[in-house]
């Protein structure tokens, strides 16, 4: 069996794991009207975060 002639790099065997390690971004669910939304951001159907009206929503 062939030898590698150069030592693979740190970065390249971590970018190659890496890869598989994608993920889907988690969701949750507004409880004012049931449109999913990313946790720790506004909600940007209805411009509300924790509970306060951060921005225009327009409709």
């Amino acid at each position: 069996m062939g030898q590698p002639k150069r030592k693979q790099s740190k970065a390249r065997s971590r970018k190659r794991r890496g890869a598989n390690n994608f993920k889907a971004p988690k969701v949750s669910v507004d409880p004012t009207d049931n449109t999913a939304f990313i946790p720790h951001r506004v909600n940007p159907s209805n411009g509300m975060y924790r509970g306060r009206q951060v921005l225009d929503a327009e409709i």
